[in-house]
């Protein structure tokens, strides 16, 4: 297989290595991208599922809430074991393995008929997904080395297109036919794209070159930047997450209607979207800490407006605060192989997307039962004031961080 996969691009590429590793690094990225939007989409596509399984089996929220979370819980879980997997098996192998169980994890989900059987079948899928932030972002990291910060932006960017689609996809087909039949059928894509992979996503050879020439090999790393790193991640998470939690809330007080609720949302949710493609490019050219100050600040800033704003102003707002709640996320990112030797890249991806998962599931609980003491506006106040602690963590990584 990586015989075939490497000789494909040499061919394509006879005018010198230096064109062959471009597109060696194209084609790494665009099957991330590919592999990232399915992943994220298999994700969220629960989503639009659960309405149907609420009816199918009779759940409760209760209920419901813990099959999203069996999912998600599988994914965070096996970050780790992934990483290890790659090193062992490699990058592609393990990567296409994990799209096969992701895909035939929703048609076991498609063929079970109780309860106990959904919920083993969704545990097997998220479990495929766990390979895909840790691989598919340090394939790309590899491929472009020091340059890798705007590539990873795009790799961010593509798990948003996956999560518009596929859950609108599974929407449409609902309502075609059975939701089993119409789980079959996304599996088959999933199927597809696994092939896709094993066939096509390259090994980043030994001895390539990043673009500015620099040899991938000598990449060091930085520990204590890199745990610094990871509490930023884990604070950004907490603040995008608590803040999401409590929006409707705060919307609702000033008076939106359900239907403009829906826009409200997804005005966020697209300003959201814009500021992963936009600010890692962002960090590339103004430096990361900096950046990352102006994306925390503006974050608390317009949480703040928000709160204390009529809601005409406040809708006027809400791309941009999804610009600046999301922004951050492809700058940190990006960062990770900055602090992490280069055959410790998607042992690195693996923490870090661990920690920023497992904070987008706890991150709410605690902000609602702070919500529970001091109110909803209170709650969301404090998501502000979580950015801002965000502000000493980052200068701290300054010094670590060349270029920054």
């Amino acid at each position: 297989m990586r015989l075939f996969s490497f000789s494909w691009a040499t061919t394509r590429t006879a005018d010198g290595p230096g064109s062959t590793n471009a597109v060696i690094r194209k084609r790494i990225l665009w099957l991330s991208c590919m592999a990232h939007a399915l992943h994220d989409g298999y994700t969220d596509m629960i989503y639009a599922l659960l309405p149907v399984w609420q009816t199918d089996f009779g759940l409760g929220y209760g209920a419901l809430a813990a099959l999203r979370g069996l999912y998600a819980g599988a994914m965070a879980l096996l970050q780790l074991p992934a990483g290890r997997l790659a090193d062992k098996f490699g990058t592609r192998a393990t990567l296409a393995f994990g799209t096969l169980l992701a895909a035939l994890g929703y048609g076991l989900a498609g063929l079970s008929g109780t309860l106990l059987g959904l919920c083993v079948a969704l545990v097997i899928s998220g479990g495929g997904s766990s390979t895909q932030h840790p691989l598919a972002s340090g394939a790309v990291s590899r491929a472009y080395g020091a340059n890798a910060r705007g590539p990873l932006s795009i790799y961010n960017f593509s798990g948003d297109l996956g999560k518009s689609a596929l859950p609108a996809a599974i929407s449409l087909l609902i309502t075609m036919m059975p939701w089993r039949h119409a789980l079959w059928a996304m599996a088959v894509v999933g199927v597809v794209v696994t092939a896709v992979i094993a066939l096509f996503l390259p090994s980043t050879p030994r001895g390539m070159s990043s673009e500015d020439g620099t040899p991938l090999q000598e990449r060091q790393g930085s520990r204590s930047g890199f745990s610094l790193l990871f509490a930023i991640g884990v604070l950004d998470t907490a603040v995008r997450m608590g803040l999401l939690t409590f929006l409707p809330f705060l919307l609702t007080a000033k008076g939106i209607s359900r239907p403009m609720m829906g826009t409200a949302l997804a005005l966020v949710f697209i300003g959201g979207a814009a500021g992963k493609f936009a600010c890692g490019w962002l960090g590339a050219r103004m430096g990361v800490i900096g950046t990352v100050l102006a994306t925390e600040g503006g974050t608390a800033a317009l949480i703040l407006a928000a709160v204390f704003l009529p809601l005409t102003p406040t809708l006027i707002l809400l791309p941009l605060l999804g610009v600046m709640l999301n922004g951050t996320s492809s700058i940190l990112y990006g960062t990770v192989p900055e602090l992490t030797p280069v055959e410790r890249t998607e042992r690195a991806f693996a923490l870090f997307y661990t920690g920023v998962i497992a904070s987008g599931a706890l991150a709410p609980v605690a902000y609602g039962f702070l919500g529970d003491r001091i109110g909803a506006q209170g709650a969301t106040i404090a998501t502000a004031m979580t950015a801002l602690a965000i502000f000493p963590l980052a200068i701290a990584l300054r010094p670590r961080l060349a270029g920054a």
